[in-house]
């Protein structure tokens, strides 16, 4: 299993402002997640070419495998997410004809009139050296960029378009670099057990685990009222990775025995455990 870091960029002022909830993060992240990727960072900016620029130009000193920008790929004035790559790329901004030809494809399916003008032909305008990815289900094309080890991928904001592109386009670049995968998560419910009594327990398997393998978590749920006793609810959740079963699963066990002996010793209940598995399709 190899480790792809992620950033994610969502670009929007009407996620500033609220007005909008910042729903493709969300989605991206829990995808990612379940092919085997891990991310990193997300930001969030509004629709300012100097913001786009010093955003990915931070990002990218970060190195991280794989830039994804949400937002600001259609033909409004504020659709401004390929100039603000492009400068910080010092790339200039070009007509595509093979993006003209997916404009084409997808204005013929949407509209009687599918001409391209000249709002129209600004999605096709992309950093030369770039690719365009067909946008299945919408008109602006994704784009992918390649820089000194960084892909980077832009994709429209809005919803569907964007699951729709990352399913078919991106899904399968990320799989073909991770190679093969195995995870399992585990949330457990615990009562009357708190995260501070759990804390050094947390730490010690934590510190003794290599990084990347092990992510384990406590989330507090708050209190439940059980036989007319105030009690501590708590969630735990373990993630272990490896690249085959038996490596996420040793591991894992191991893991959820050890915690499972000391919400014992602090007299908790462990009242439900949900388990979920993720891994690479070469391992079916």
């Amino acid at each position: 299993m190899n480790s792809l870091s992620t950033e994610i960029l969502c670009v929007g002022y009407e996620l500033l402002s609220g007005t909008v909830v910042n729903s493709n993060a969300h989605w991206l992240s829990q995808k990612i997640f379940e092919i085997g990727g891990v991310v990193n960072r997300i930001t969030v900016i509004g629709d300012d070419v100097n913001e786009i620029d010093r955003a990915v130009r931070e990002a990218i000193a970060r190195r991280p495998n794989l830039l994804i920008i949400s937002g600001g790929l259609g033909p409004t004035y504020d659709d401004k997410t390929l100039e603000g790559v492009a400068l910080s790329l010092d790339l200039e901004l070009a007509v595509n004809e093979n993006a003209v030809d997916m404009l084409k494809k997808s204005y013929s399916v949407q509209l009687k009139n599918p001409k391209l003008n000249e709002i129209r032909l600004k999605m096709a305008k992309i950093p030369v050296g770039s690719k365009p990815m067909q946008n299945p289900v919408g008109s602006a094309p994704a784009v992918i960029i390649e820089n000194d080890g960084t892909t980077l991928i832009c994709l429209p904001g809005i919803p569907q378009e964007m699951k729709a592109i990352f399913s078919e386009s991106v899904v399968p670049l990320i799989v073909k670099q991770v190679g093969d995968f195995y995870i399992i998560e585990s949330n457990s419910e615990v009562l009357d057990v708190s995260e501070a009594m759990l804390a050094p327990t947390i730490f010690g398997i934590v510190k003794s685990n290599r990084a990347g393998a092990l992510y384990l978590k406590t989330h507090p749920l708050g209190h439940v009222i059980v036989n007319n006793k105030n009690q501590t609810r708590l969630r735990i959740q373990i993630v272990s990775r490896g690249e085959n079963e038996a490596e996420a699963r040793g591991l894992h066990d191991h893991v959820y025995e050890k915690i499972a002996a000391e919400i014992s010793n602090l007299n908790g209940i462990t009242s439900s455990t949900s388990i979920r598995k993720f891994y690479s399709a070469s391992l079916l």
